[in-house]
């Protein structure tokens, strides 16, 4: 069976378009050039830059003296999930050989992505320092789209930058407005360049990632906490957010490599960070229901 292998890898790009695909966060993920090493492997450091303020000028001695401060922010990696699935050599061939294929693409698309979304926002959700708007349901577009100017303002207030902010809502909220199809709804949404709808079941401002192995937690995935409140929209500043993955590796053990079983072993690893700059809590601004 040695072209398994080369199999596997000739579908890793296909798995990786999966999960863009069905990831709503994707647009979120940072540029890996502004991190570097920590003093432990669990560790990154990032750079948080601050400078002085304008003084007087003065036409004898001229300008006044600033200073600029760059400080290297420790945060710890608080994401690391991975699963082992078998796929019995037969299921595979009397599946035309797709029984590896579908089951590969499955989990990136119906857990892994799914997790990611929920587990980013959650993460961002429960930082400290955010803006969280007045808990409230929602009874029609024209509130939701009240909630969004209120939301606007006071980013605009705290000077978070429009480019780069992008809307996340529920699929209920953005649809509701679309249906509008007013000059008020468009002009409200055209100041996001990026707008994504999401599922309420990725939208929780907590979740519990069940370990898979206790019980009741055998099947893994993830679930809304009990504290956990549903989402109405998030608005985040790119620039505002670490995420990204220091490690992930899915590869595919072919049956004559498998000591225990005549069947492909997938695995499936995934380990990253999501955090905030800690000088730019303002960039993240929540709605969540009461």
């Amino acid at each position: 069976m040695p072209n398994s292998i080369v199999l596997a890898k000739n579908y890793a790009p296909l798995l990786d378009e999966v999960y863009k695909n069905a990831s709503v966060t994707a647009d979120l993920v940072s540029d890996q050039g502004m991190m570097k090493a920590g003093a432990n492997a669990n560790e990154i450091l990032y750079p948080q830059i601050d400078v002085t303020g304008l003084g007087d000028y003065d036409r004898n001695s001229g300008y006044t003296n600033g200073a600029v401060s760059v400080v290297w922010k420790t945060a710890t990696f608080n994401y690391d999930r991975g699963t082992k699935i078998s796929v019995d050599s037969m299921d595979d061939q009397e599946t035309f050989n797709i029984a590896y294929g579908q089951a590969a693409s499955t989990l990136r698309r119906e857990k892994v992505a799914p997790e990611a979304d929920a587990f980013t926002f959650a993460t961002l959700a429960g930082t400290e320092g955010i803006s969280v708007a007045i808990p409230a349901t929602y009874a029609n577009a024209e509130e939701f789209l009240e909630a969004l100017l209120v939301a606007k303002n006071k980013m605009d207030e705290d000077e978070v930058p429009e480019e780069g902010r992008i809307l996340y809502a529920t699929h209920t909220l953005l649809n509701s407005v679309m249906a509008l199809d007013t000059t008020k709804s468009r002009e409200v949404l055209s100041s996001y360049s990026v707008k994504r709808g999401v599922p309420q079941s990725r939208f929780y401002t907590a979740i519990d990632l069940l370990d898979g192995k206790t019980s009741g937690e055998e099947l893994g995935h993830y679930k809304k906490a009990t504290a956990g409140k549903d989402i109405n929209f998030m608005i985040i500043h790119k620039p505002a957010i670490i995420k990204f993955d220091k490690h992930v590796t899915g590869n595919v053990i072919d049956p004559a490599n498998n000591p225990d079983a005549d069947s492909y072993i997938i695995k499936y690893r995934k380990y990253g960070i999501v955090d905030v700059y800690k000088n730019k809590v303002a960039g993240i601004y929540l709605s969540n229901k009461a």
